[in-house]
């Protein structure tokens, strides 16, 4: 009965006032007063910004309108956080919170922290409960933003701010009555600590992101430096190089006393930068330099709030043993039992033709792999080449064969009439030489890429390493397969692995063989720019642009 007349109250409320905005201040005398006030006070407002997409008036919008009134239909309307003569201790602990959420890579002003505080100021200014602490309007309207905070605090802890993806397996999207939950267990518990390290993933990979956060957080300088931009036809180089100068004095890399040095002088301070953080020291304030120049700390917490939402797209429970790869680290991990058990660098693809994103399983290796070209490539690379001296293909090391597998002579085709493809396959046969290398790790996925070795092992050695047509090149590929191998032979049964000696005999001999794997070793390929390594957090080049691409979700520049 209680919850029919709540919804008749709000559908009553819906019809005649929805279009006015609440007062901005509403005096009361008494705490009975004051009662009945803030609960029309949060009434009318819920419902005012339930009908103009969570606006208040012009100073104040909530993010979770449509989530607030499941929270409030439990206390009739009545305010959450404080008592009609007290605040409650809860809102201090959720402003404190607020304050401090970098350390759960949050945004404090994400969630009304420079309204609340203004609040919070006046409250605390009125010490004789004259002024601020009478306004039903203006308790009502702190209680309402930190309902909202809360809600929206709660959605980014457990869910991230990023919409799924291709690859995402996090649970189901949040509702109503998921919140309430959630606010019925903080007022159970008083700890919004303890509620937050049950909403985010509890992965041991995670915990130690956020503990390497902390220390970030903790060591970090977080001014505001001047943005350089990056040179380009549409950057006007006076800008660039006032900008730059700017920058430079900042932190003292240029004297401050002038504010137009010379060339030389500039590229001085250029070059000290350079040396600073290990790039090549020219002198030459390049994109490189530049984007080192505007990674500051500031923004790497940016690049560390990005990485920890990209872990809530993550299943909520990973496999006891899967092999995780990192596009902008270059590096591939074998993890089993939260340890660490192989690590080896890789060689993804480059900004044309990126490594897509995937979670997949491997399901059989190849020794002495043939290679055959994808399409793309074919008319990107070969087609052209081929069109100028048909011998290209065998002084690449490749052969032509039609439909049913016969080689085909190259001079013998018509070149000029294919530009979209051709009616042939591609081959590069098994050996040294081939691009794959000794040995491929097959999984399942519609991008036709592959784990592979290389025949141009000389390219690990290269710090940037997106040098590939898509496909992942991995340095330690024969421990990958030996492991593998080994874990096969100890959880098949008798017969249905194949013998690591076997393998020895085929590769000594440079056999292809296609291997079964009975157990499938899960494979998450992932793109984050921010992970804990020994303790710190370790930021990559944002190779592909992706961190670019979700940077307005984030806090404002």
């Amino acid at each position: 009965m209680t919850r029919i007349l709540i919804i008749a109250s709000l559908l009553l409320l819906a019809s005649c006032g929805s279009d006015t905005p609440p007062p901005s201040t509403e005096i009361t005398s008494s705490p009975e007063e004051m009662k009945e006030k803030t609960t029309a006070y949060i009434r009318e407002s819920l419902d005012y910004a339930g009908n103009h997409d969570g606006v208040l008036n012009d100073s104040f919008r909530l993010w979770q309108s449509a989530m607030l009134p499941a929270l409030y239909e439990t206390s009739g309307y009545g305010m959450l956080w404080s008592d009609p003569e007290k605040r409650k201790p809860i809102a201090d602990s959720m402003l404190q919170f607020i304050r401090h959420a970098k350390y759960h890579a949050l945004l404090p002003e994400d969630y009304h922290l420079n309204e609340l505080q203004l609040i919070d100021s006046l409250y605390r200014a009125d010490s004789l409960g004259k002024g601020a602490r009478r306004d039903a309007a203006l308790l009502g309207r702190a209680d309402i933003l930190l309902s909202d905070a809360f809600v929206r605090m709660v959605n980014h802890l457990r869910w991230g701010r990023l919409p799924d993806d291709s690859v995402s397996q996090r649970a189901a999207a949040p509702t109503a009555a998921f919140y309430a939950e959630q606010w019925q267990k903080f007022q159970r518990e008083g700890s919004l600590s303890r509620l937050a390290t049950e909403l985010e993933p509890a992965d041991t990979v995670y915990h130690a992101f956020k503990k390497a956060l902390q220390r970030f957080l903790d060591e970090s300088d977080q001014r505001v430096f001047t943005e350089v931009p990056l040179p380009g036809k549409n950057t006007d180089s006076a800008t660039l190089r006032r900008q730059l100068v700017l920058r430079l004095q900042e932190e003292d890399w240029l004297a401050g006393e002038n504010p137009d040095p010379d060339s030389a002088t500039l590229a001085a301070a250029v070059k000290r930068f350079q040396e600073s953080k290990g790039l090549t020291a020219d002198g030459v304030a390049g994109s490189g330099t530049i984007r080192m120049l505007n990674l500051t700390d500031g923004e790497k917490f940016i690049r560390a709030a990005m990485a920890a939402d990209r872990y809530k797209l993550l299943p909520s429970k990973m496999p006891e043993r899967y092999l995780w790869v990192n596009l902008p680290s270059y590096y591939m991990r074998l993890i089993e039992n939260d340890s660490v058990k192989l690590v080896s660098k890789i060689i993804c693809g480059r900004q044309k033709t990126r490594t897509p994103l995937l979670n997949s399983a491997i399901s059989e290796m190849i020794t002495y792999p043939q290679w055959t070209v994808p399409t793309s490539i074919i008319v990107k690379e070969m087609l052209p080449a081929a069109k100028k001296d048909p011998g290209y293909f065998a002084k690449k090391g490749f052969s032509l064969l039609d439909g049913e597998g016969n080689e085909v002579d190259p001079y013998s085709v018509e070149w000029s009439k294919y530009s979209k493809g051709i009616p042939y396959r591609v081959v590069q046969g098994s050996g040294d030489a081939n691009a794959l290398g000794i040995m491929k790790f097959n999984f399942g996925n519609k991008y036709a890429v592959y784990l592979h070795d290389t025949n141009q092992r000389s390219l690990f050695g290269l710090t940037s390493r997106s040098l590939s047509h898509g496909c992942v090149r991995v340095q330690s590929w024969e421990g990958l397969m030996w492991d593998i191998l080994k874990h096969d032979s100890m959880q098949a049964s008798s017969g249905r692995y194949v013998p690591a000696d076997s393998v020895r005999s085929w590769l000594g001999r440079k056999e292809k063989k296609v291997i079964t794997v009975r157990n499938r070793l899960p494979l998450y390929i992932r793109y984050f720019t921010c992970e804990a390594k020994d303790g710190k957090l370790m930021f990559y080049d944002d190779i592909y642009g992706e961190d670019a691409r979700i940077r307005p979700l984030y806090a404002r520049k």
